[in-house]
Parts: C-alpha cells; structure tokens; sequence
C-alpha cells in the first residue's frame, strides 16, 4: 500500500485583488498543513481571479502574478506539493496554465488545451488553446521551466492535469494521461454554478476516476467572484469510480479544505486488472518533468466518512440551491463594494418579497455558518452592524423598504408589504407618491394643451407611476450609501414587461434570471418551510394569495400582469423553446399546442405571435438591466449568455409562414382572432 494524504481548496477569490487571493491561497496552504496534507490543488487562476476579462490583455497582470507566484506563494510551500492557476505570457501568447510547486521549487507549468467560450465563458477572447502533445520552455528572469502539455513524475508517482473545461470535453487529456501512467489527476477550475450542474460534475469526476485508473481531484472557485457568476464550491475526490471525500457548497468562509487519504497501489492494481488497458511504452518521455519529491510513508488510519449537508439531500433541491446561492451572491456583492446595505421598492408583490426575503436570508446565513462576530468582522465595513445582537437586528440595519403608493394602489398589497418587512426585521417606510404623480402629468397636460386619458395614454399613465418611485428610492439608497436592487424576474425581461428607469432601477438586478413559476413557488415554500437551517416566513402567505398584478391601472380594472401578458407558466414554456432551443414560431405553436391542450388554437397563436414581437421589441430593455445573477442555461443577459440585436428584422417573415400554417392545419381564419 502507498498512501498519500491529498487535498482540494475551495476559495472566494476577487479579480485583481491581490492582497486577497493571495491571503487565501496562503491559508489553503497553511490548513493543509495542519491538516498533513501533502498535495494541494487550488481553482483555475486564483491567484489573479478567472473573471478579469480585458484585463487579462494587460501585460503587467502577467508580471505581478508571476511575482505573487514566484516571491509570495512558492517559499510557503514546503515539504508540499501545490497547484496554483495563474494565466502565463509565453512568446507571443497569453495561456491559460497551472504552475506545479513542490517544496518550494517551481517544477513546470501545465497550459490549458481546450478553452471555455460558450455562455458566460470568453476564454478564446484573451487565451490561446495549448497544442496537444507540445512542450516547450518558459524563461523568468535567469531561469526556465517547462510549460505545455506535460505531467510530473514525483519519484514514482505521477501527476497529470485536466484544467476545468478539459473534463467536459470528448477528447478529454485525462485518457491520454491513463495511458501514460498516471496516479492522480488534478483539477483546478472555475466552474459557475448552475442548477443541476453538481450532478453532471459529480460524474466526470467519478467516472474520470474510473475510467483513468487515478485518485481524481477537483478543486473550485467559492461565491459571487465579479459580479454576475456564482461559483458554489463543492470540492471532490475520488479513486477507482468512487467518491471519497466531497466538500460544502456555498459556504460563507473565505477558503475551505476538502482531504482524503488515497491508496495509489489499489487504484494502480484496479487499472491493471482492466483487460481494455494498454499501457503506453517508453524508455523515455519529453512530456514526462522528474520532480524531487518524495511522498512521505504515512501511518494509514480509518478515513472519515463522507458529510453531506442535509439539505443536498432535501426534496426540494432546487429552492434551497437557490436559496443559498442568491444570499450567498448577495453577501458577497454587498462586502466586494463596500456598500452600506440593500434598499428594495417593496409593492406588496412577489418579485420586491423575494428580493427582501434573500437579503434577509443572506444575513441568516452568514450568521448561522460564522458565528454573529464572523458576519460582523467579514462586513466590517459596516459600521451600523457593529453593535448588533442578532440577526434581526444586522438585518435591519442592512435592509431598508419602501411602500410607495399612488391613488391605484390597495390596501392589500400595502398590508402585505409592511407584513413582510416587518417579519424581516427590516427597516420600512410608506411614502405616498401620488402628488408627484399629478404634477408630472400636469406639466406634460400642459404642455400638449390636453388632457392625458386612460383610453388614450394608457402606456404613459402606467409608466409615470413607476418612474415617480425611482428618484426616492435612490434617495434612501444615496442616504444610507447602500446598493439598489431592481426587482424584475426573467419572465418580464423576456418581453419587456418593465418600466425602464422605473421598476428596473437599481444597481443589481438579484431575481433577473429567475422565471416567475418558480419565483412565486418559491415564495410559497418560504412560506411554509424554508431552508434547512433556518425558518420559514408564514406572513408570505398575504404575497402568495394575490395574482401578480403591476397595479397601476385605476383599481376597477382589476389589471393582473397575466391578463396584460399570458399566463406565466405558458410565458416561460415559449421562452425555453423560443430562445433556449432556437425554435421557429411555427415549432413553438406546435410545441405549445401538445403541452398546453386546455387552451384554443387561437388563443395559442395569439400568445406565441405577442411573445416573439414582445421579445423583438423589447431587446433593448434587456440591454439595459442591472447585472443579474447566472443561476441557469436559460439566462437572457446580452452581456454574459444570449445575445440578439437590438434591431431586428422581428420574426416578420416567420410570423407570417406561422399565420399560413395555423389557417392551414387549424382551419381558423385569423381575421375574427
């Protein structure tokens, strides 16, 4: 038996925060230690952090990660193996590369060969791919290492590279470095989080494991790293097809250690005894880098089981994954710009709840994993936390409500908006907005020199509203020097169904890439259970009895957003198809048409042709959202995942093969619709 006591890090890492990355680096190292943990691997590039974007054009980034490596990192390392992802200036070239330290000695640098470039990823924006079975030199100052597509032979056991995207890939390096004898494979990544995106790692790295005969290692990126993407963590370790050792996900600590002690002679005997092996045979290998490194003999003891959270294993998965990765986003978002707290416009509906409900959440977190010091020493910048004795009371220094109603609001939805702030332990205000309202239509009445009518101004009327609560509730986000948070959902952006400047105000848009189903499911299991750790919030229940309604027509209209729009559950189907799966308006219809059979042929047509012009029309909406969080592949955010011109041709010759159609195989006439 030779055993080995082996180690993956999870880190929350800040693009071009040096001081940072290198503090957590350098305490991943230090817990490995105390640990005995003989090698480490750390995320793909944290030592700058993955989401600098065009700064990673900029030659100093090179030098002063090189520096950090070379001067910072590398002299902590000894009696250890690290893995530490950095990008690399080579020739003419940036890479992006995992630089190998073994006690304290610079061994080589491995380069990634298949780079990221679908959905939030650009790497072919700033990285060359590495050529298959190249090895060159890399030259720093007076001394040179090795770089490209190599492994390490550390007196008799070998170590190979799969960087993130490697592993999801079909010609993954892993099988290339199975052949050539290789014991462990590392991992270090930056894999965003994404719902049921676990599962699909889960595999490449136990099947990975399997298939290559190796102990597999993987290492991750933790929290709101830049902004938009959210990395959960979840450190793994398998050997021979099985999982022995997974870290947390979402946790709140700046760095977390995930350890296993593996057994290279059995996953050696197990890809030995697989009759489909063929080993590859050499006398010597250009790709091969001998590191002086011996791996000390370890006293083999019982290793621990493996601890899941009991919520990974809740029937509800998904509202807790998004529980915790919005709060989790949010707290870091908060403490990353140094704002003071949130400020949410609440109006009694479900998208400001939800909102509310996650800052709160945030909060009940941090404090439930750090302790009530660890959340204050973390959001130290915060002054007005400091002196706080409870969650609720960090929660009402860190959150401030809004009610603002005009004339067309009721007393329903301003019941339910003070119930909920108060549940939240929020800091809450009523404002009646109505007179602004008045003296904006009287200056524009004037101004044409008639009057504005609901029959014929209706957009106009509705949209003031909105736009009059925008300037006050900046104003309580300028007072307390706190960050804004727009309140719209998926659903709406994906037709447009938001006020610029007036709903959509705000500095970050929490709940944007979150359809409204699942929004008011959500809120209705808030309601009634909540996560794990935590409580639910029974007062919901005054928000979850009421349909989802804009509120701004005069109150005998009885306006709900579904009446205005489609039903939600049908508006989000024909997105999915619609803009996920490319499909045509005709394939929609027909789609919609199976999925949806209680509804007319015609009443179908009508809502699948107003959901294609309503997208068309609406692109330059999306265009200007706050930025929102990635939760899903079904994101509509122009800047990170589903781009579409701003001007368009709209669908019209599509619409128009639709109509034929549907006359065609509907028998309707389109002209009594």
């Amino acid at each position: 038996m030779n055993f080995v006591k082996v180690a993956a890090a999870v880190m929350n890492q800040t693009p071009l925060d040096w001081d940072n990355n290198l503090a957590n680096i350098l305490k991943a190292i230090d817990l490995a230690r105390e640990d005995d943990v003989k090698l480490l691997c750390l995320p793909e590039m944290c030592v700058t952090g993955y989401g600098c974007e065009d700064s990673f054009h900029a030659p100093h980034v090179y030098e002063m990660a090189w520096k950090m490596v070379d001067e910072e990192i590398r002299p902590k390392t000894a009696g250890m193996i690290v893995s530490v992802g950095l990008p690399t200036r080579y020739t003419n070239g940036f890479y992006n590369t995992v630089c190998l330290i073994a006690d304290q000695r610079i061994v080589g640098f491995v380069a990634k060969q298949h780079l990221a470039g679908g959905g939030l990823h650009y790497e072919p924006r700033w990285f060359k791919p590495w050529p298959r079975d190249t090895v060159s030199e890399i030259k720093f100052g007076a001394k040179s290492y090795p770089i490209g597509d190599i492994y390490f032979n550390c007196e008799g056991i070998k170590i190979g590279f799969e960087i993130c995207e490697e592993a999801w890939v079909a010609q993954r390096p892993g099988s290339d470095l199975s052949f050539k004898g290789v014991d462990i494979i590392l991992n270090p990544s930056a894999s965003h989080f994404a719902f049921g995106k676990l599962e699909v790692r889960k595999r490449f790295v136990v099947e990975g494991s399997r298939a290559f005969g190796v102990t597999y290692i993987y290492s991750n990126l933790l929290g709101n790293e830049a902004g938009r993407a959210i990395y959960d963590g979840g450190a793994m370790i398998a050997s021979s097809g099985k999982m022995i050792a997974q870290g947390s996900r979402f946790s709140f600590k700046n760095v977390e250690l995930t350890s296993a002690l593996i057994d290279i002679e059995t996953s050696r005997v197990n890809l030995a005894r697989t009759v489909s092996h063929r080993p590859i045979v050499e006398s010597e290998r250009k790709d091969e880098i001998c590191v002086d490194f011996k791996f000390p003999a370890i006293d083999p003891s019982l290793a621990p089981p493996i601890e899941i959270h009991a919520w990974e294993k809740a029937e509800k998965h998904k509202e807790e994954e998004f529980s915790r990765s919005i709060a989790l986003s949010l707290f870091d978002y908060l403490r990353k710009s140094f704002s003071q707290g949130f400020v949410v416009s609440l109006s009694g509906g479900a998208d400001s709840a939800a909102v509310s409900c996650l800052c709160s959440l945030a909060m009940a977190f941090a404090v439930d994993e750090l302790g009530l010091q660890g959340t204050k020493d973390k959001l130290s910048h915060i002054s007005a936390i400091q002196s706080c004795n409870s969650v609720e009371e960090i929660v009402h220094a860190t959150l401030t409500c809004a009610y603002q109603s005009t004339k067309n609001s009721g007393e329903i939805t301003r019941d339910a908006a003070s119930a909920v702030a108060a549940a939240l332990s929020a800091t809450y205000y009523e404002l009646d907005v109505d007179g602004l309202v008045n003296n904006y239509t009287k200056i524009i009445e004037a101004a044409i020199g008639r009057e504005l009518t609901w029959e014929d101004d209706d957009i106009t009327l509705q949209n003031i509203q909105a736009r009059s609560r925008a300037p006050s509730i900046w104003m309580f986000a300028n007072i307390n020097n706190a960050l804004l948070l727009s309140t719209s959902n998926r659903s709406e952006a994906a037709v447009g169904y938001a006020t610029m400047d007036g709903d959509t105000s705000g500095g970050l848009s929490p709940v944007a890439g979150i359809d409204k189903a699942f929004l008011r499911q959500w809120l209705r299991w808030m309601e009634e259970h909540g996560p794990k750790e935590l409580h639910s919030i029974p007062e919901l229940s005054k928000i979850n009895r009421q349909q989802p309604t804009a509120e701004l027509r005069p109150s005998g209209e009885e306006q709900t957003d579904e009446s205005d729009l489609m039903p939600y559950i049908l508006l989000d189907a024909i997105e999915r198809v619609a803009i996920r799966d490319k499909k045509s308006p005709v394939d929609a219809y027909r789609l919609m048409r199976v999925k949806f059979p209680q509804y007319s042929p015609g009443q179908l047509y009508t809502w699948v042709v107003r959901f294609f012009k309503l997208w068309c029309r609406n692109q330059w909406k999306r265009e200007r959202y706050a930025p929102s969080f990635h939760v899903d592949d079904e994101n509509l955010d122009p800047k990170t995942w589903c781009r579409f011109p701003i001007l368009s041709g709209a669908y019209k010759r599509e619409l128009d093969i639709l109509a034929d159609w549907v006359e065609q195989h509907e028998n309707l006439n389109l002209d009594t619709i």
